[in-house]
């Protein structure tokens, strides 16, 4: 009994120690959720890649993205893209730290059709839609603005800061493509990026290249 009591007496201190220890360097609740403040692509990903590429990468909250693409052939080919992208009712808090960038050789050598999304922050929409359309040459008429409304005009939100919130804290925001990302990328890209909160970015393509279909 003797050597059990001991046993216990050494165990408890060790326990106790290795509490106070954690307490003494718990990192608080906002570095503890810094990851979901930094968005970042690097690492040579997709590097010399090729073809179709659609990414979407987010950090943080009730963030909306997407990437969207058609492609249309033959006598009568025509192209539409419609998109809704909707909040309601959210109610969130702004982070005071919010970062997004692309670097280390990322999507370097890329060709192709390259649509990126990248939100950092809370309550962001972001949308990138691409048509293309092969046919004969002719007469075609179409209005930019009414493709314009067609695929925009249904981007919206409707999120609320919490009441209370502590917008007095110091807040720092940045987005960056480095100089060794993207680096010597060919043909299309599409780049949405959003360090922030409550914002609409997008990027819209149409191409009729007026060629018969083979």
């Amino acid at each position: 009994m003797n050597v059990s009591g001991a046993r216990l007496l050494f165990v408890l201190p060790l326990l106790l120690g290795g509490g106070a220890f954690n307490a003494a360097h718990a990192d608080d609740y906002s570095s503890m959720l810094a990851y979901l403040t930094h968005s970042r692509i690097d690492g040579s990903v997709l590097n010399g890649s090729s073809g179709a590429i659609a990414l979407n990468v987010a950090a943080g909250d009730q963030n909306q993205q997407a990437n969207l693409r058609v492609l249309a052939a033959g006598d009568t080919a025509a192209a539409y893209i419609r998109a809704h992208q909707q909040q309601r009712d959210n109610r969130t808090e702004a982070p005071a730290v919010a970062h997004a960038s692309i670097g280390g050789g990322a999507l370097g050598r890329v060709s192709g059709l390259v649509s990126i999304n990248q939100a950092s922050g809370t309550a962001n929409a972001q949308l990138n839609t691409a048509s293309v359309v092969l046919a004969p040459p002719g007469i075609r008429e179409a209005s930019s603005n009414q493709w314009f409304a067609d695929v925009c005009a249904c981007t919206q939100q409707a999120a609320s800061v919490v009441p209370g919130s502590p917008e007095s804290r110091p807040r720092t925001r940045s987005a960056a493509v480095e100089g060794d990302a993207l680096r010597g990328a060919q043909g299309i890209v599409q780049l949405n990026q959003i360090a922030g909160s409550h914002n609409l970015t997008a990027n819209h393509l149409s191409i009729d290249l007026g060629v018969t279909p083979r």
